[in-house]
């Protein structure tokens, strides 16, 4: 007998007399999901049956509503829940209802990952309806489906910043945005929703959840400071080791490393049976990405404010002046027009006060068409009195666009970011803009030097504003690198030399060239370059508010 030839009846015996062709047959008999899900359909043995299991018995009862259960043990990233969701809904090539990313160890000595599927989370109370100025978002009352209203949409893609997860898509080309509504059409049916039929490890299925029982899990959970460490950091001191995920002092109980759950009340139930790692965070958590530019809305903002400020001198020089007024009038009605064109269907924005009991774009708007009236009936009266009514109006107007940005619960628009930028843009303008457009007939010297006293103010007071960012500035490769350190880190890195552009524009034409006024007697040539300096300052910080924006979102990097 060989060496070989002994060696195989070794192995032989090993394995109770099952020679390696028999092992590998027995293996070639257990068949994946796929291999038994193409076996089931050759045979036609697919039918609604299969997937019953996967959707609740019975509609949900009063105070119950539908949503999503994702098995985290049985996800393994091979994104059919995604091509599903594409394909059913005739999805645009960039646009993705359903999304696959992955969870990550940081520790190099247990190593550890888990991929996660994500959609919309059905929220007990959804940003997005909060935020349509057009109510173009429904909570079905019996199933909880948060579902979007297509003919409805003017495609001002608010709804896409107040979701902390990043759900709603918008679609270029029909000028509206879009979601997932759970395949509600198929559920009515009794069939499964497209990514439930297409997992083959059934790693999703349809539960029923009591809306009161998520409000009372997350509505407690505490707004995580930045300024303090930031979630990851502060995530580490608990211990997920169970499901659902228990919550430990500022632990995220619904997902690791996503937005925080008290913002929305998503009902999204993850599970796992595994010990998960405390150190978890998203594969992609220390990409630093600039978010999306919205020029119309830059302008807008820019040159509201400026109207407003311009509308704040006219009072404070008594009300007289016609070139004031009607300047005023005219720099905000160019502002709002230039506005419009960030909607996707322009044409029906008429229609934006009607979501004004919960959002505050529409809220912004019924303001901007109330401070076009009082402008205009200012203009046309020249009355101290309507020169108060307009300011106030336009107060009220600035601190509503404030408040649009600020409610999205972003780190980089908090309060005392959002609103120094906004009311010092006001002031700045306002000001430069009064000495610009020239002083009243009779107006004495004093009011100019007041004028220029708060220019140099409005410089000063919005520098000081936009430099607290730098606080947050780290080494790029920090392991808790934080929202608003991604901020810092793109505004002095990708966008620095905009960034400096923007603090030299503001140097030169509000406390350089004011400081010239007060010595030299040049006309209106020297405060009309100020202006300009001015305006070109603020419409790049306005920019830069826009793109260096980075929010919590959901766990990416799973790659294609």
């Amino acid at each position: 007998m060989t060496l070989d030839a002994d060696n195989s009846t070794v192995a032989s015996r090993a394995t109770g007399g099952r020679t390696l062709v028999d092992e590998l047959l027995r293996e070639q008999r257990q068949l994946t999901a796929v291999e038994s899900f193409s076996r089931a359909h050759d045979r036609n043995e697919l039918s609604a049956a299969p997937y019953r299991k996967l959707l609740p018995i019975t509609q949900p009862a009063s105070g119950e509503q539908f949503a999503f259960e994702v098995d985290l043990d049985q996800c393994s990233g091979c994104k059919s829940c995604v091509t599903a969701c594409h394909s059913l809904n005739g999805l645009d090539d960039d646009e993705t209802w359903r999304s696959v990313g992955r969870l990550a160890s940081t520790d190099l000595r247990t190593p550890f990952h888990q991929f996660v599927t994500t959609a919309c989370h059905h929220c007990v109370d959804p940003g997005c309806l909060n935020g349509c100025p057009v109510l173009a978002y429904d909570k079905d009352p019996i199933t909880g489906i948060v579902r979007h209203l297509d003919d409805q949409c003017i495609g001002c893609q608010y709804c896409v910043m107040k979701c902390p997860y990043e759900v709603p898509q918008y679609s270029k080309t029909r000028g509206i945005v879009r979601k997932c509504d759970m395949c509600s059409s198929r559920l009515t049916v009794g069939e499964a929703p497209a990514c439930v039929q297409a997992c083959p490890n059934e790693a999703i299925r349809i539960t029923v959840v009591e809306q009161d029982k998520v409000r009372g899990k997350y509505r407690g959970l505490p707004v995580l400071s930045e300024a303090s460490g930031g979630e990851k950091e502060k995530r580490r001191k608990g211990e997920f080791s169970s499901v659902p995920f228990p919550l430990f002092p500022h632990a995220n109980n619904f997902l690791p490393d996503s937005p925080n759950p008290a913002i929305t009340l998503p009902t999204t139930r993850y599970i796992s049976q595994r010990a998960l790692p405390a150190d978890l965070e998203a594969a992609d958590a220390h990409e630093v990405r600039r978010a999306k530019a919205h020029p119309p809305l830059t302008i807008m903002l820019v040159l509201s404010q400026c109207g407003v400020g311009l509308a704040l001198m006219s009072m404070l020089t008594g009300g007289t002046s016609r070139m004031l007024a009607v300047a005023a009038l005219a720099v905000t009605a160019l502002g709002v027009a230039a506005g419009t064109l960030h909607f996707g269907q322009p044409l029906k924005a008429w229609r934006s006060f009607l979501g004004w009991r919960k959002s505050w774009l529409s809220r912004e708007l019924i303001a901007f068409g109330a401070l076009l009236g009082a402008l205009g009936f200012h203009a046309a009266v020249l009355h101290p009195l309507t020169a108060g009514l307009a300011t106030l109006t336009g107060i009220v107007a600035v601190a509503c666009s404030a408040m649009v940005y600020v409610d999205t619960r972003r780190p980089f628009w908090k309060v005392p970011m959002t609103f120094g930028k906004f009311f010092g843009t006001t002031l700045l303008l306002g000001s430069s803009g009064a000495l610009a457009f020239g002083k009243p007939a009779g107006m004495p010297a004093l009011p100019g030097i007041v004028f220029v006293a708060l220019i140099v103010l409005g410089t000063v007071f919005k520098l000081a504003v936009e430099n607290r960012i730098f606080r947050f500035l780290a080494d790029e490769q920090d392991p808790h690198l934080t929202a608003l350190n991604k901020t810092a880190l793109l505004l002095n890195g990708p966008f620095g030399l905009l960034s400096r552009m923007r603090v030299a524009f503001a140097s030169a034409g509000g406390v350089v060239l004011p400081a010239l006024m007060l010595i030299f007697d040049v006309g209106l040539a020297l405060p009309a370059l100020a202006l300009m300096l001015c305006l070109a300052g603020e419409l790049i910080e306005r920019h830069l508010f826009f793109v260096v924006e980075v929010a919590p979102k959901m766990p990416g990097g799973q790659g294609s």
